[in-house]
């Protein structure tokens, strides 16, 4: 059986870096989506075009990562199949897979639309840019088909140790994103409406070029007609790991949801701030990200081969230089947050609340190198139950709570209100060293030495 990388055999982290490296880049694009359009908005259209555009994209990530996490049962269970060497077995995967997710893509396709005006209230989006929130929130909910067909094609390629294939079909889409954004916003002013469009337009492409790719090559597995069935057994195995991950980022995002609710009832030139921000931070967390997506695939690869100690030493391999690579990201973002703000937006009171809130997310940089390759490490052992609970008490606990005591200050700071975020992290950090020294000592016993 062919796949693209084995992780069960050799070396560790060169392995793991050339795999997590595509993951990485294709993260940084499919960010590009969002950000390019806040970007090109903020430089050719109005302040209520920004908030609209910030917060109908804040809430339709939050939807699209919730589709990723669940999608990630996917990847899980195809890599512990491949790891195991069962090509039949990981066929029928895929195609229970496509059927589990076409259902979801309808439901969001017919109820995002619907709830477009209640999802803007519940984000207490500013008067004045709510009809333009709830039109980009109901053009994003109409392409629902293609950003979820994309994330579980996505999901398919890692599950088989293929990260540059993803990154090549969102190159592709991006660039066609950019010139839509352009044409649309810059050309013909659509403003929202036009940013909306460009983006459901860049991820159908990119479906498209990932559907060409996939037939035309060489696959560990066989997808026909028969697969392509509601297999009770599999889908209960992919919920299983997906569900709590799933929820996990839910519930997590609805925490952020909050807070961002909280901000915009303090009024647009703090709505757009932290809209801004948010798009800054979306790309400095980016490797943390990837080595998180990364370590799922290869720890699950290595638990269906029976080698839990690769896995704990590609864990601490992830880790180390995560953290390297997290410093380098604190000082940018602690010194020079106007510069990056500045990217997305010209007025001065934005960048100013956006660069406060920024310092707030730098501290964040240094933990959040633990803490998501601690949640790849976990989702790969299968104990996405745990990552789900370390999630929920993170956010609920502690990020909400801390935010809503921050927005009563007088005056508020925005670096006291990004708090919230680092707070939260620290509490998960400590939760995920219990867990690892917990599962360390589980495996130990039966782990297969290299």
């Amino acid at each position: 059986m062919r796949q693209e990388n084995d992780f069960t055999n050799g070396r560790i982290l060169i392995p793991l870096l050339r795999f997590m490296l595509p993951v990485f880049f294709a993260m940084l694009l499919q960010s590009m989506y969002g950000a390019v359009d806040l970007m090109i908005v903020g430089k050719f259209a109005e302040p209520l075009d920004v908030s609209a555009v910030s917060t109908g994209s804040q809430i339709m990530m939050t939807l699209t990562n919730l589709v990723t996490s669940f999608a990630m049962g996917t990847t899980i269970l195809l890599s512990r199949r491949i790891g195991e060497g069962n090509a039949s077995q990981a066929g029928q995967v895929i195609g229970s897979s496509i059927c589990l997710f076409a259902a979801i893509a309808a439901a969001f396709t017919v109820l995002i639309p619907l709830g477009a005006p209640a999802l803007s209230r519940i984000m207490h989006a500013p008067a004045e840019a709510f009809a333009e929130t709830v039109q980009y929130i109901r053009i994003c909910g109409l392409g629902s088909v293609f950003i979820i067909s994309y994330n579980l094609i996505g999901s398919i390629f890692r599950g088989i140790g293929d990260s540059r294939t993803p990154l090549l079909t969102v190159f592709i889409a991006c660039i066609c994103n950019i010139a839509g954004d352009l044409l649309l916003v810059a050309v013909f002013h659509m403003g929202t409406a036009g940013a909306a469009i460009a983006t459901v337009a860049a991820q159908a492409i990119s479906v498209g070029i990932s559907l060409l790719l996939m037939r035309r090559r060489e696959l560990p597995f066989q997808v026909h007609r028969a697969t392509l069935r509601f297999d009770g057994k599999i889908i209960r195995h992919v919920t299983k790991l997906g569900l709590p991950i799933a929820l996990q980022d839910l519930l997590v995002g609805i925490s952020f949801l909050v807070l961002l609710a909280i901000v915009n009832s303090l009024g647009l030139i703090a709505s757009a701030g932290v809209g801004v921000a948010e798009k800054v931070c979306g790309f400095i967390m980016l490797i943390p990200s990837a080595f998180m997506q990364a370590m799922a695939a290869f720890v699950a690869q290595n638990m269906g081969a029976g080698k839990y100690d690769r896995a704990r030493k590609a864990l601490l391999y992830a880790i180390g230089v995560s953290t390297v690579l997290a410093i380098v990201m604190f000082a940018v973002t602690f010194f020079h947050g106007d510069l990056l703000a500045g990217i997305f937006a010209n007025d001065k009171q934005v960048i100013t609340a956006a660069a406060d809130y920024l310092k707030a997310y730098a501290i964040d940089c240094l933990l959040t190198c633990f803490l998501f390759c601690f949640i790849g490490f976990f989702n790969g052992l299968g104990m996405t139950r745990f990552v789900m609970i370390q999630g929920i008490i993170g956010a609920f606990c502690v990020r909400i709570p801390v935010a809503f005591l921050m927005s009563r200050e007088v005056p508020v700071s925005m670096f006291h209100m990004g708090l919230a975020t680092p707070c939260a992290t620290v509490l998960q950090v400590v939760m995920c060293i219990v867990c690892f020294i917990i599962a360390s000592r589980k495996y130990a016993v039966t782990s297969k030495k290299d």
